[in-house]
């Protein structure tokens, strides 16, 4: 496995902020664990999960720093999703296995020495792994001399997956949400509107009736001038309002369920090889199908 000449020790990994290689935060890094054969620092534990409560593996293998930042080229699902480890104790080769494949790297090398390696959180731990790392001591001359070691020294795994990769990819994942979209109001405002409505009325009128006097009628006969009068009277439509209720007006939502299509675009690895002069042609390509299964 190849490292960064800033990764030849353990000085100044822990405490660093991890990031994936999309720039996304991973989290801190809280430990450091040294390949047991080079002494060089091979894995970092990273605080994941709800509240940082959980440490997951991530190989240093062409991570970069820069200042307070720590820039690994794993993503973080994928370190999220790393096999469970204990972040306390030495990585035993199957779990070292475990970690290469969930991560598709393979081990260079033999089989390492598997003894565990005490290690103790603190500044004055991380001295002590930097110092032993540097003079080009092995994991028990560290340890034997009375370090402190906050870096685990961590073993290979065994050789009999070394030759395969896990494919990945993307899926989507849709669900939906409720937001507010609008408001509706229900508001009353005051019209005028002209109305037309016919109404009976009466009035008098005068008229003349003359009737004969009859032979025996005791009536006086008196010549001269003589007025009467009568009074006339007539209905005139006299108009008034009233307010009176009519009807009650509320709103009401009814939820209503229509179906819409989303898109988006996923990513996917393929895995293609070179035969022995570097050639590729329908050969790989028909292996590709093969190993892969149908595509999606």
């Amino acid at each position: 496995m190849t490292q960064g000449e800033a990764f030849t020790s353990a000085d100044g990994l822990a405490g660093l902020t991890a990031y994936d290689r999309t720039g996304e935060k991973i989290g801190s890094v809280e430990q450091v664990y040294l390949d047991d054969r080079t002494g060089r620092p091979e894995w970092v534990t990273v605080k994941t999960g709800l509240f940082g409560m959980k440490q997951s593996f991530v190989p240093l293998a062409g991570a970069r720093r820069q200042q307070d930042e720590l820039h690994v080229t794993a993503t973080k699902e994928a370190v999220k999703d790393a096999p469970r480890v204990d972040a306390d104790q030495h990585l035993d080769p199957g779990e070292e296995q475990d970690l290469y494949t969930h991560y598709g790297m393979k081990r260079t090398g033999g089989t390492p020495r598997s003894a565990p390696a005490a290690g103790n959180r603190g500044a004055a731990g991380m001295a002590g792994a930097g110092a032993g790392a540097g003079m080009g001591m092995g994991a028990g001359e560290g340890r034997n001399a009375g370090a402190r070691e906050f870096a685990t020294r961590s073993g290979a795994g065994d050789d009999a997956k070394r030759d395969e990769m896990i494919r990945s990819e993307e899926r989507l994942r849709v669900g939906t949400e409720e937001q507010e979209v609008g408001q509706a109001r229900l508001r009353k405002v005051v019209v005028t509107e002209d109305v037309k409505t016919s109404v009976p009325v009466s009035h008098e009128e005068v008229r003349v009736v003359r009737e004969p006097i009859r032979e025996g009628d005791r009536t006086r006969a008196n010549i001269g001038e003589e007025q009467t009068e009568v009074t006339l009277h007539a209905e005139k439509a006299v108009v008034s309002k009233e307010s009176v209720p009519v009807e009650r007006v509320r709103l009401e939502t009814e939820k209503v369920t229509e179906t819409q299509e989303v898109s988006d675009t996923v990513r996917k690895e393929q895995i293609e090889f070179d035969d022995a002069k570097g050639e590729r042609g329908a050969k790989g390509e028909g292996w590709r199908d093969r190993k892969q299964g149908p595509r999606h």
